[in-house]
């Protein structure tokens, strides 16, 4: 499988439960939070700047998902990446 483009194959990466001050945080507490983490699975031929392997934030409203091989996978445009990590 590999990206074509401006688009990239993402995997999302799960947020482990965060504690504060004996309090357990689940993702329910952060569904405020506009950009969510991923690990860039394959990029395609026009994407600058960002590599295979990089931990990267993208608008979690962008793209679609994809299953391949029994894994879910997303799709997003090189325009939706925030940062990378």
């Amino acid at each position: 499988m590999k990206a074509v483009n401006h688009y990239l194959i993402i995997e999302p990466i799960k947020e482990e439960p965060k504690k504060v001050g004996g309090l357990i945080l689940t993702d329910e507490v952060n569904e405020d939070n506009r950009y969510l983490k991923a690990k860039v699975i394959s990029i395609g031929n026009l994407v600058e700047g960002i590599k295979q392997d990089d931990v990267i934030y993208y608008d979690k409203h962008a793209g679609h998902g994809i299953q391949h091989k029994d894994k879910f996978y997303h799709v997003i445009k090189q325009m939706d990446v925030v940062l990378i990590d």
